[in-house]
């Protein structure tokens, strides 16, 4: 008899070779039936499989990821049998489960088309009718690619050919179609009651754009009907806020074609927004201590060779010139670490002089994959407040919480707080070729890093493979409308660079002592910023950070030296304005405006000119009525000033 240990603590005794839902079903015949997956010593089990060892035991059901990613991962392949049955000679790729749904590539001749969706959709409601059990069994490695050739797949075939010699190679059977696959999968099809095929998509093989382009059906399931109806419902709100759709409509960014794919346009009103961030944190950092740099765009690749991005990063960097035939290569800097640590080395420092922050708004080049760019997310030239704090190793606690300090007040302004996650990005000792290699000072590192996020109290999850290829980091994640998760902030402990650059300082014995180096972001890259308040606010930004606070709309041309003069009035008092001189109809101005989401409008008419009034009507109360006019530029004035008024946070919480 074996031992389970249960989540809370119970035991179960099972014997040898009981499998997961037989377990699950020794507790409850009721999370049986709900059991998706499992877990033995917190690694994830198909239900299928049989336990032999003591073990921590879970039973996984949809309300856990494990369970939805098990489910979905069964309607991916529910779609691709439904797939093959209306289309005979399509060949699968691969057909993952995905945060929110699951989606399956395809080699077919042409596109698919929406109303193909609707015959798919169908034939998927026809296969959860016949409870079609999943099978799982698994072949050696020449049999297995026998099976795959039969069945005229090459794509399997290939995936076959990359795995280790000693994988298991495994399959699961549903009715008269077989998949490779590792699982885990649901027991039937029964329990798939709700599915929604949202996209087509185009998906190069593997990635990579040297392969051919296929097909991808995106979808989603859920156990039942009324759980998807509320996601399709959260989908439709999502895309009313979504930054790519929103953020053109408001006049905030454009894009061209001549121009380039992930180089976006910054109209006047994005620039605005970008222009104040921008000169709020500059000020913030300064108020805190941070020296500000200004360093080339661009520098020779010495400068990367001594940092190590050119063997660890040079794929994603723009080049000018050519190795073979130019003397010297240029390069955009995608990053302005080097610069800073040379104006570091350009004179002596003593132990007092440290920590020494330099901060830099910095813009910088990235060669991103076109598959990879999205709106103002992920672009090739983004512009960053990045930050590199020069510490002794006695320093690294107190100012890595200075700069989570930072981050989290500038978060809580934003209003962005409640929606970020940590994650600890670690090496991968098994894959020394990403980093700099030296495996005791990266787990001296980690192990200084993650006694720092416990000593905080952090709430955070470890990520093995995910560091910078110098150094572990604390990568600041949030979710866009869509639920797909970005890294919007990083903090980084570099063991490696102080060294390549032969930084030093001179310690209190007259020693050389080598520094620590704190990466940091406060904000992140601004155009993400700007992206994430769109989608965050839908249009409606705080007054402090609208680019127009007040719309000014005469009823005729009459009111227009009224209008002109209130405009000036407004402007002098440091109020954003924007007057709408159209002969159009006051109604039609009205509408116009709302759709713009500014703070306030204004209308004029004879009776305002006449008592020196307003007639106001605000985002957050609606038509408020007449209002003196003195009295309200004083109220916008106090508004900006104490409701977002940022610079007093500074002196609070350096008081404090």
């Amino acid at each position: 008899m074996l031992k389970l240990e249960l989540y809370d603590g119970k035991i179960l005794e099972v014997e040898k070779g009981t499998t997961v839902i037989e377990a699950a079903a020794k507790i409850s015949e009721g999370l049986a039936r709900n059991a998706m997956a499992g877990k033995l010593n917190g690694k994830t089990a198909d239900l299928r499989d049989e336990i032999t060892e003591d073990s921590r035991f879970e039973v996984k059901t949809f309300d856990s990821e494990e369970g939805r990613h098990a489910f979905r991962h069964t309607a991916s392949h529910v779609m691709a049998l439904a797939v093959k049955r209306l289309f005979p000679d399509i060949k699968l790729a691969i057909g993952p489960a995905i945060e929110d749904g699951f989606y399956y590539d395809f080699d077919k001749d042409g596109s698919f088309t929406y109303e193909d969706l609707a015959r798919i959709e169908d034939e998927m409601r026809v296969i959860v009718k016949e409870d079609l059990k999943l099978e799982r069994f698994t072949l050696p490695r020449f049999e297995a690619l026998k099976l795959m050739e039969e069945l005229d797949e090459p794509y399997k075939v290939e995936l076959i050919n990359d795995l280790p010699e000693d994988a298991v190679i495994s399959f699961y059977r549903m009715g008269d179609f077989t998949d490779l696959c590792a699982g885990p999968h649901l027991m039937s099809t029964r329990n798939i009651k709700a599915v929604k095929l949202t996209q087509i998509a185009g998906a190069y093989w593997r990635g990579s754009e040297k392969n051919k382009m296929l097909s991808r059906i995106y979808g989603t399931a859920f156990p039942k009907k009324s759980e998807l109806d509320a996601y399709l419902a959260m989908i439709e709100e999502a895309k009313k806020r979504d930054h790519n759709k929103l953020g053109r409509e408001l006049n905030l960014f454009t894009t061209a074609e001549e121009v380039g794919q992930g180089l976006p346009l910054i109209k006047p009103k994005g620039a605005k927004i970008l222009q104040i961030l921008k000169r709020w944190i500059e000020d913030l950092e300064e108020s805190r201590g941070y020296v500000y740099t200004q360093t080339p765009y661009l520098a020779k690749s010495d400068l990367y060779k001594i940092s190590g991005h050119w063997d660890h990063y040079k794929d994603g960097m723009f080049l000018m010139g050519d190795e073979e035939k130019d003397d010297e290569i240029l390069s955009l800097r995608p990053m302005t670490c080097p610069f800073q640590f040379t104006i570091y080395n350009s004179e002596q420092h003593s132990y007092r002089e440290l920590p020494i922050r330099y901060a830099e708004t910095s813009t910088l080049f990235r060669n991103e994959s076109s598959g990879e760019m999205h709106g103002l997310i992920r672009v090739r030239q983004f512009t960053i407040s990045e930050g590199h704090l020069v510490v002794r190793p006695d320093q690294i606690e107190e100012e890595f919480k200075g700069v989570l300090q930072l981050i989290d007040h500038v978060m809580d302004i934003l209003g962005m707080k409640d929606g970020i996650s940590y994650r600890f990005s670690k090496w991968d000792p098994n894959n020394r070729a990403k980093y700099i290699d030296n495996p005791v000072a990266w787990e001296d590192t980690q192990n200084k890093m993650r006694t720092i996020l416990d000593h905080v109290g952090l709430d955070y999850e470890e990520a093995e493979g995910e560091a910078a290829f110098y150094g572990p980091k604390l990568d600041l994640q949030y979710k866009n409308v869509h639920g797909k998760e970005d890294t919007i902030i990083t903090i980084q402990i570099d063991f490696a660079l102080p060294e390549r650059f032969h930084m030093y300082y001179v310690d209190s014995d007259g020693s050389k002592k080598r520094p620590y180096v704190i990466h940091r972001t406060s904000i992140g890259c601004y155009e993400r910023t700007l992206a994430m308040l769109i989608e965050k606010y839908a249009g409606a930004f705080p007054l402090w950070l609208s680019p127009v606070q007040v719309k000014l709309l005469p009823i005729s041309e009459r009111f227009h030296d009224y209008v002109d003069m209130v405009a000036s009035e407004m402007k002098a008092a440091g109020i954003r304005i924007e007057a709408d001189y159209r002969s159009e109809k006051i109604g039609y101005k009205i509408r116009e405006a709302r759709l713009e989401r500014d703070p306030y409008i204004v209308i004029i008419g004879e009776q305002e000119e006449a008592s020196g009034t307003l007639s106001v009507r605000s985002r957050e109360k609606g038509d408020e009525g007449a209002q003196d006019k003195t009295a309200f530029i004083e109220r916008v004035v106090r508004e900006n000033r104490e409701k977002y008024n940022y610079h007093k946070n500074i002196k609070t919480e350096q008081e404090a």
